[in-house]
């Protein structure tokens, strides 16, 4: 089966959608599309026609491009227990559910903590998984609407997959969490080397995404914190850490 083809669209300030290509059936879905311009225009450029929006999570830089994507004829679909914060969904989903693009299937995965509805698509097959505002580079997501312990329950999960498996968040935040890492475990070399490889890239305007499971095994100081305590004190740590 030819590879799910994955291409990241900047939007609005630091925010990525992700637009998926299946090259055997021609079928465009985007994960996230904070804004809808830049990825209609992405997608017109390489003679694509989106059909889905998949969303991870309510706030607006995430689902601010929904109406017009549905507008443009994708189909909505997003977590069920954030259903009254999205209107436009048209398809509710939850843990356990599978969507499809063409003949890839992901499996839909319940990660709250940072919102409370907050879902992750897994494509175990490709070895793909976008985890919007859950799992960052080097990174989580701020606890707004969920505890430490829910997102301890995410990091093991993450954890638990394959080390080639790739990450897809919702941020371009690798630099600031790269910083953040080093200061909190100032003599892991992993960390250090892939700073230089993080400000490389940055200085080129180019992604710093996808990640791997592997890579953040190695350099992630909340996906190795070891506790739900040590991550919520990790967590408090880097709301304030100014870095």
């Amino acid at each position: 089966m030819p590879a799910l083809e994955i291409i990241a669209v900047p939007v609005l300030a630091d925010n990525y959608a992700w637009l998926l290509f299946d090259p055997q059936t021609e079928e465009v879905a985007v994960v996230d599309p904070g804004e809808a311009g830049p990825v209609l225009d992405a997608a017109k450029a390489r003679g694509w026609t989106v059909s889905q929006v998949w969303t991870t999570h309510w706030h607006p830089d995430h689902t601010g491009g929904n109406a017009d994507m549905k507008a443009a004829g994708a189909t909505i679909t997003g977590p069920a227990a954030e259903r009254d914060r999205i209107p436009t969904l048209d398809t509710l989903i939850g843990e356990g559910d599978v969507v499809r693009i063409g003949h890839h299937t992901a499996q839909v995965w319940a990660v709250p903590g940072h919102t409370a509805g907050h879902i992750a698509f897994h494509f175990a097959e490709d070895d793909v998984i976008f985890t919007g505002d859950t799992l960052f580079a080097m990174g989580c997501g701020r606890l707004f609407e969920g505890t430490p312990e829910q997102m301890w329950r995410n990091m093991e999960r993450f954890a638990a997959l394959p080390d080639e498996t790739r990450v897809y968040g919702g941020h371009e935040y690798t630099a600031a969490n790269a910083r953040f890492a080093a200061h909190v475990d100032p003599d892991n070399a992993a960390i250090a080397d892939r700073r230089v490889e993080v400000d490389r890239l940055r200085a080129r305007d180019q992604p710093t995404l996808p990640t791997t499971i592997g890579q953040e095994r190695a350099t992630n100081p909340f996906l190795r914190a070891g506790s739900a305590e040590r991550l919520g004190a990790l967590r408090a740590q880097k709301d304030g850490f100014r870095g």
